[in-house]
């Protein structure tokens, strides 16, 4: 298994290492052609092209960092502020330093293509998070994408080969060749022989696409997978001098192999050239058909583990709820027996408190201001019952209560407070909470007082599946400390929203 800690670095800054690929490659491209001092010259490119995107790196580097830290706005802000900005700046203050001596085209180029990058960066995390998860482009998968790329490819050759018609430029020596262009005149009255290249077009590439199909879903998916790498090689041998000399004739067979001067293909369909250009196909095909059947494991894989994470939670949830019960009928208990004018407001808040629980502790998620506005009523409860001082604080810094979280998360460690440390003692008992939040993270601390002379577990079961719930909503995008120290227990929880 991979290491977590791995994979949290990678991510947190792919975005930089990117960016250094590009200077790389700049700094490459502006050097190969030299024959004298290639490494000096190619030491100062990138020591010109980095300070150049000197402001990029630095952003890139710290990104993760300024969206966790910075509001959406503030984010938006530092952007526009390093891309149409610093990044401008700082390309003119290389041109003029002379660190390489540069052109200063180049230097205006690494700053477009540094943007650029930026701009597709923004467009796949868009993608992943939004657009590959619409349905119907789930459902094309990659082997329509190939299809629909090769319909497409066979429409465009058979426009710009009709447009190529009548142009005396693309007559040449008893040859028609097939010229960049898009003439929607010549497409209109010439639609049926754009039809006959068209349909002509794509068998040819429908032979290569078969080609591709046999690879991936017999030859890989079953032979390779099953039999192993010899065997795949041996019945890809065979499957080539199969079909190769029938889909040759094929492709000989067709009108356009003559139609722009000399034939395309050779008139022997044994030839030997047919079997490399379809052992070519399949060959070439092989990583982006590997790539194919190791993303459809994986995604049973993953539909599987999001099952099982799906049952647990709702295990979870079951474990919960009568938790809270039990501790909120134990109240109610009490008062009843103490013959208290606050037994009827109790119920009544008792109500809500399970209303709340059953109805909203079920969504995946609620605003902030509901669960804040639920710790009050359920710590309100609490003091009505109790037959001690409590000296109670509540220090709330948030910047938009409208944020959406899990429910029922924070409550757990109220609840584990007053039923291990503040009901259990006999004087006067402390519970004091503080909560920060803004759109990236949230902080919730815990500080109860409790008696070292009680023998009870401080964290309880609540703490326990809390733990659990974490990993299954929050996977390495949580932090919990809990310590023990002075009569003080505290419990620390930190959240990435995004």
């Amino acid at each position: 298994m991979l290491n977590t800690k791995n994979l949290n670095f990678s991510y947190k800054y792919q975005d930089f290492f990117l960016n250094i690929g590009l200077l790389l490659w700049i700094a490459i491209l502006n050097t190969y052609n030299l024959t004298s001092k290639i490494w000096l010259n190619y030491s100062s490119c990138i020591l010109a092209l980095g300070f150049c995107l000197l402001p990029v790196l630095v952003f890139s580097f710290f990104k993760i960092r300024l969206k966790n830290a910075l509001t959406q706005k503030q984010y938006v802000a530092c952007w526009c502020t390093c891309f149409f900005i610093l990044l401008p700046l700082f390309t003119d203050l290389a041109f003029y330093l002379q660190i390489a001596r540069l052109n200063h085209t180049v230097f205006i180029s690494t700053a477009l293509a540094a943007t650029s990058l930026e701009m597709m960066l923004i467009a796949n995390q868009y993608y992943q998070k939004k657009v590959k998860y619409i349905k119907w482009i789930k459902k094309i998968g990659l082997e329509n994408a190939v299809l629909i790329t090769i319909i497409l490819l066979a429409a465009t050759i058979s426009i710009m080969a009709v447009s190529s018609l009548d142009n005396p430029i693309y007559q040449r020596d008893g040859f028609h060749l097939v010229g960049f262009e898009f003439n929607l005149k010549a497409l209109w009255f010439n639609i049926g022989t754009f039809l006959s290249f068209f349909s002509q077009f794509l068998i040819m590439y429908l032979c290569g696409y078969l080609l591709f199909l046999v690879n991936s879903r017999l030859l890989v998916s079953k032979i390779l997978k099953e039999k192993g790498l010899l065997i795949y090689l041996l019945a890809l041998s065979t499957t080539i001098a199969l079909l190769y000399p029938l889909l040759a004739q094929l492709l000989i067979s067709l009108p356009i192999n003559t139609f722009f001067g000399r034939s395309i293909f050779e008139t022997n369909p044994f030839e030997l050239e047919n079997a490399f250009g379809a052992l070519a196909i399949m060959l070439i095909s092989l990583p982006v058909v590997l790539a194919l059947q190791w993303g459809k494991q994986n995604n049973k894989i993953l539909s599987l583990e999001k099952e099982k994470s799906q049952h647990e939670l709702d295990l979870l949830k079951q474990q919960l709820n009568p938790h809270f019960f039990f501790n909120t009928l134990n109240n109610l208990y009490a008062l009843s027996l103490q013959k208290s004018a606050k037994t009827p407001e109790s119920i009544l808040q008792l109500s809500e408190l399970m209303r709340y629980t059953i109805y909203k502790g079920q969504e995946k998620s609620v605003k902030l201001s509901q669960e804040i506005d639920y710790i009050n009523d359920y710590i309100q409860l609490q003091k009505i019952r109790l037959q001690k001082n409590l000296n109670f604080e509540f220090d709330k810094q948030v910047t938009d209560d409208q944020i959406e979280v899990v429910p029922l998360l924070l409550i757990v460690f109220v609840e584990n407070a007053f039923k291990h440390g503040i009901e259990p003692a006999e004087n006067e008992a402390s519970l004091k909470l503080t909560l920060t939040a803004n759109h990236t993270v949230l902080f919730f601390s815990c500080e109860n007082s409790f008696d070292p002379e009680e023998k009870t577990d401080h964290k309880g079961i609540g703490i326990d599946n809390l733990r659990k719930r974490l990993e299954l909503l929050y996977p390495n995008h949580y932090t919990l400390h809990i310590t023990s120290m002075d009569h003080i227990f505290k419990a620390e929880l930190k959240l990435q929203l995004t």
